[in-house]
């Protein structure tokens, strides 16, 4: 058995947070058949405690004082950048649309390791809050369908899991950060700030907002009433909100879900003032967060839905982070020394069809795509994934292997290595027949990885002896 340490930092409209995780793996394979090399445990080691976001402005991040933050719980676990083997930097919500939040990561990606995530985008953040927050083993445990709406200060984050698969994802800016509230000396508080998404609910709601006027919390509830029917009108047990399309987080799926999902579950920030009616002031945060709450624990869509409770609500996209972006390849794979890791890799995929026509003999079909993909990505490497084959005979992986071999040696950069991601268990067979194409380039097949159009890939180390490689596939987004 092996283990790596994994890291989860994930920055929020609202809150920063790390989390240490331990991953172990181990071969489940019987004595006398090819190695399974399986994830078989994840213990969470520590917990950060829950930071504001520190910000220079509406739309600065304060990127010296995250590291600071980031450097100062490192200190307090007990580790250093250079035990962590994987994990994920992940900026979210909100906050992913600051005009600095590439550099952020970049810069907390650089600290936190060698084989460390940066990433961001509302579609993974949705799958990895759902897992986080417990919504995604409850699918599996219980055979069912599972909607997980992980609420955070910017956006809600929603996605459907049934029995383990992702059916479908949408990201709302629905937030409990949307209007900032300050103290004024005439009782009702005055609005410090207001965000788009919040001021057309409050047309909606016929409620009038201006920065610097005060509103009472009846008025604050109204708004909070339009935002929770939008939610219910979004995983569809409801009808769907005028509001909804308006504000649609940018880069978010358009997900409609045929039917409800038999269970309702709740994360994010937002998701304790849902799951506990507290006796503490409403405006104790300075913003709408616990009056969103009540109005979606009392909405009357969502009264009539099966609520369940995970095991995380604040932490989920952060213990989903650490826990749950790494994936192990298969174990008959083959690599040249000295490959990885490597870190945001834009992957080219081709369909079925078109891994047949490029098996067939039509080479031009795989250059014109290799082309195409090289001028317009901003990364001189690029990987190949494929659908690949089912018990294929050697002289087929042979033809495939010959296509691949001279496109790629032909189009990508001097010293680039051609890396082939592969569904199917062939990875290796496929290596080989790449390496007696005579190609000089250094080849990486790796299989049992399922890559989507537009997704980009890190690869770590090789582990458990060389069997097996680490794999992060993701989205990139910076809005």
């Amino acid at each position: 058995m092996a283990q790596i340490l994994s890291v989860g930092i994930d920055i929020g409209t609202s809150t920063t947070q790390v989390v240490f995780s331990r991953i172990e793996m181990d071969n489940t394979a019987g004595y006398f058949t090819a190695p399974r090399i399986a994830i078989t445990g994840k213990e969470i080691l520590y917990k950060s405690q829950v930071y504001f976001t520190p910000l220079k402005t509406q739309t600065l991040i304060d990127a010296d004082a995250v590291r600071d933050i980031v450097a100062k719980e490192f200190a307090a676990a007990g580790y250093t950048p250079k035990d962590t083997q994987t994990g994920a930097v992940i900026i979210t919500g909100e906050s992913a649309r600051k005009e600095n939040a590439a550099s952020v990561l970049q810069a907390l990606s650089d600290f936190a390791g060698e084989f460390v995530v940066s990433t961001a985008g509302p579609d993974l953040e949705s799958i990895i809050a759902g897992k986080g927050s417990g919504a995604w083993q409850y699918s599996i445990d219980n055979d069912c369908t599972v909607v997980n709406l992980d609420i955070g200060g910017g956006t809600s984050n929603i996605v459907f899991f049934n029995a383990g698969d992702t059916q479908g994802k949408i990201c709302l800016d629905v937030g409990g950060r949307l209007i900032k509230l300050e103290a004024s000396s005439y009782g009702d508080p005055q609005i410090a700030y207001i965000s788009y998404a919040a001021a057309e609910a409050a047309k909606l709601a016929g409620v009038r907002t201006e920065t610097g006027q005060r509103i009472s919390r009846s008025d604050l509830r109204r708004i909070c009433d339009v935002f929770a029917d939008c939610l219910a009108g979004a995983i569809g047990i409801g009808p769907k909100s005028a509001l909804q399309d308006r504000i649609l987080t940018p880069g978010s799926d358009t997900y409609s879900p045929a039917r409800p999902a038999r269970r309702v579950c709740f994360s994010g920030g937002v998701a304790d003032c849902i799951y506990t009616e507290s006796g503490e002031d409403d405006l104790r945060y300075g913003d709408i967060g616990p009056i969103l709450g009540r109005a979606i624990r009392e909405n009357r869509y969502f009264k009539e839905q099966k609520i369940i409770q995970g095991g995380e609500t604040i932490r989920a996209t952060v213990v989903g982070a650490g826990t749950y972006t790494t994936n192990l390849s298969g174990s008959t794979i083959l690599y040249s020394d000295g490959i990885f890791p490597v870190k945001n890799v834009p992957a080219l995929t081709l369909n079925r069809d078109e891994q047949w026509a490029v098996i067939g003999g039509d080479v031009p079909l795989l250059a014109e795509k290799v082309r195409w993909f090289l001028e317009q990505s901003d990364s001189p490497r690029m990987l190949l994934a494929l659908p690949g084959l089912t018990d294929p005979d050697f002289g087929t992986l042979k033809k495939l292997a010959s296509a691949i071999a001279k496109t790629m040696d032909s189009l990508l950069p001097a010293g680039e290595p051609i890396i082939v991601l592969v569904q199917t268990d062939i990875a290796k067979a496929l290596g080989i027949a790449l390496q007696q194409t005579g190609c000089a380039r250094r080849i990486a097949s790796i299989d049992s990885v399922k890559i989507e159009v537009g997704d980009y890939v890190d690869i770590g180390r090789p582990l458990m002896d060389g069997l097996v490689v680490p794999v992060v596939v993701k989205t990139l987004l910076f809005g």
